[in-house]
């Protein structure tokens, strides 16, 4: 069975912290959307990078693709048509934003029992060490990689290329 691939959108695939420079970093284009809740004021602005979709499905051989985000199915409307990405299972959160245990980001305790005891991958911006113990204090330590994506840059070739080593390592050990 393959280890999952868990995605965040905001920071990951949308280097939102980018979006008050003049100019979309290289790469990205501009869309604006309005996904359920955003009615009020502008579009949204998403920055998307389309090798971004070329990228993930090449790791598809290799992982089971996840949205992990709070754009939960609207991730498969808005996000992943502009990738080139088919539909994808999400996470449907029991809680956004709520409390969470011992400093951890509100994600963490989800994505673990989300996984339920599979090899994982996650990809998000607020990862945090706290989130690297909790995970090992869960006994998924050894199962998971916790990758943390810088917000103003988003994932890059050596993101992809970790992703893919992780993978094969994982596959090789059994």
């Amino acid at each position: 069975m393959k280890p999952l691939l868990l995605i965040d959108i905001d920071g990951p695939l949308n280097p939102y912290a980018a979006l008050s420079r003049r100019r979309s970093p290289q790469g990205y284009t501009r869309h604006l959307m309005r996904p359920t809740g955003w009615t009020d004021g502008p579009a949204l602005p998403v920055l998307l990078n389309p090798e971004h979709g070329g990228e993930l499905l090449a790791l598809a051989g290799r992982y089971e693709l996840i949205w992990a985000t709070t754009w939960k199915d609207e991730a498969n409307e808005w996000i992943g048509p502009r990738l080139g990405l088919p539909a994808l299972p999400y996470i449907d959160w029991p809680d956004m934003h709520g409390a969470a245990p011992a400093g951890t980001y509100w994600k963490t305790r989800y994505v673990v029992d989300y996984a339920a005891g599979r090899p994982f991958a996650w990809v998000d911006d607020e990862i945090t060490g706290q989130d690297r113990a909790w995970v090992e204090e869960h006994g998924a330590g050894e199962r998971s990689l916790l990758l943390r994506v810088d917000p103003r840059v988003g994932l890059e070739r050596t993101d992809f290329d970790a992703l893919a080593a992780w993978a094969d390592g994982r596959e090789a050990a059994g």
